[in-house]
């Protein structure tokens, strides 16, 4: 299948890794971007905000790794930040501030912060060193015929004043759309195929904030907190988070519903006291007249998460990353599972590329369109119920982010979790978190494992605590607690053993 002609639309991450993997391949590719040269510090950065923090783990590096390109890797290592768990903030009853870490896992692994347009930057300028490769900005897709493989696309070339776009026609053997939720790739394949669409947007605004480094020449104190944590500041019904950063800041994010921000857009010098209350500390990093600002500076976007199926047309399209699965950004993956899509429909690609033809006519050639609308068809079918499985959990997951993690139920079978996979390694017990961002299991896959795990834990939970050892020991304890005042559960055990 090698000098096919493939044409990917977005030039994001998940755009340029899929770039990459078939420029890796031989094929001859062709960039298409709605906005200008990426590289370009001037260039208006996605949803319009001076810089994305992202959390990067191990699919996601596993699907970088499997490009096989060394400097992208080194990269990879050199820019980004260790975070070891969750920095829980919060003020105790007795008017204190507290925090409290909540390792990710328990083996001492870690995700990673990362600079959304740096990662974005590096994988450009390797792409832009491949001779098979080329770049085509302020290019957007107006239509696409999949069945005779052309596509046309409006221009305004490097006269940006002009008022009236020129329009391209080219011709391709495969397209990747990697164009984003609202996909025009994924529009024009919709008039191919079948596709069921579900799009909702989550009653969830966010709003952009920074926590500055400390004015400093040591790098190790440039930071105002921990820098190896993704500090949460619960409240329940909305949460305030921070995602370090190379230079010392923190990359912060406010996400409420859109009632509560209409309450302060009406009236942002309420802003301060609304923090006090609720995030308590945070007016002590960011001053209160820098959150007014950068409240009424910076916009208030939705969270949309979009599900949908096929993935692709015959042999000529496929969608990947937030053009096949928008997600809320609550689990950390959704860039990770876009770039894991490059690596799993390559390794896919890959295979059909690979099956022996038995023309004998011509017995060193395969059918390439043939072979990869086979291939298609298996990665739709194989990636859809991961893509669903991701999506639904990180709606879960914000419920565990802004409330959950103070609840004493979910410490608890957390802590069970990890006592399982220290001392019972053998039964392979994880937490779902760890499956997820540790591991390269299917989505789908971790699902049903975990939900079978709560299951089994609940049972021996019961089991436990209906056991004669537990009923005596409760026993003993309240009826030694009435006849002696206050005593320790662990103590009324340890008498019960005597």
């Amino acid at each position: 299948m090698s000098g096919q002609k493939y044409v990917i639309v977005g030039a994001g991450p998940v755009g340029s890794l899929a770039a990459l993997y078939a420029a890796k391949r031989g094929h001859n590719v062709e960039i298409y971007e709605l906005r200008g040269d990426l590289r370009d510090p001037s260039t208006t950065p996605l949803n319009f905000t001076k810089s994305i923090n992202l959390a990067l783990s191990e699919r996601g590096i596993n699907a970088m790794r499997n490009a096989n390109h060394q400097d992208l890797l080194d990269h990879v290592v050199s820019a980004t930040i260790p975070m070891r768990g969750r920095m829980i903030h919060g003020r105790r009853k007795s008017g204190e501030l507290y925090e409290e870490s909540q390792d990710y896992d328990i083996h001492g692994r870690t995700i990673f912060a990362v600079d959304r347009a740096g990662l974005n930057k590096r994988l450009l300028e390797i792409l832009g060193e491949m001779s098979n490769v080329k770049f085509f900005f302020n290019y957007k897709l107006t239509g696409a015929d999949f069945k005779r493989r052309k596509a046309w696309f409006e221009t305004r070339g490097d006269d940006s004043s002009s008022t009236r776009p020129e329009e391209v026609e080219i011709s391709f053997d495969f397209m990747i759309g990697a164009d984003g939720a609202h996909s025009s790739t994924r529009y024009h394949l919709m008039k191919y195929t079948r596709m069921n669409y579900q799009q909702e947007y989550v009653d969830t605004l966010w709003c952009e904030f920074q926590i500055k480094p400390k004015d400093t020449t040591n790098q190790k104190s440039k930071f105002r907190i921990s820098p190896n944590h993704l500090h949460i500041w619960p409240g329940k019904q909305f949460m305030f988070i921070a995602i370090p950063s190379e230079d010392g800041s923190f990359t912060c994010t406010l996400f409420m519903p859109g009632a509560e921000f209409a309450k302060l857009e009406a009236d942002s010098t309420r802003l301060p006291a609304f923090f006090d209350k609720h995030f308590p500390g945070v007016t002590t990093l960011i001053k209160p007249s820098e959150l007014i600002s950068s409240f009424e500076t910076n916009p208030h976007l939705p969270l949309i998460s979009i599900k949908c199926h096929p993935y692709h047309y015959s042999s000529s399209v496929v969608i990947l990353g937030d053009a096949a699965h928008a997600m809320v950004p609550f689990y950390g993956q959704g860039m990770n599972a876009g770039l894991e899509d490059v690596r799993i429909l390559f390794s896919i690609l890959d295979k059909f590329a690979a099956v022996e033809n038995n023309n004998p006519d011509d017995p060193g050639s395969a059918d390439a369109s043939y072979q990869r609308g086979l291939a298609l068809a298996e990665y739709s079918a194989l990636r859809v119920a991961d893509a669903h499985a991701i999506n639904d959990l990180a709606l879960q997951n914000y419920v565990e982010m802004r409330a959950s993690v103070l609840s004493p139920t979910y410490r608890l079978r957390k802590f069970l979790e990890e006592f399982m996979s220290v001392h019972l390694p053998n039964l392979g017990w994880q937490t779902k978190y760890s499956r997820v961002s540790f591991g390269n299991e299917r989505y789908s896959e971790v699902v049903a494992k975990s939900d079978h795990q709560g299951k089994v834990l609940m049972r021996g939970f019961v089991a436990l605590l209906c056991s004669p050892v537990v009923v005596g020991a409760l026993g003993l304890y309240w009826s030694q607690r009435r006849s002696f005042g206050r005593l320790p559960f662990l103590e009324a055990i340890r008498n019960l053993a005597k």
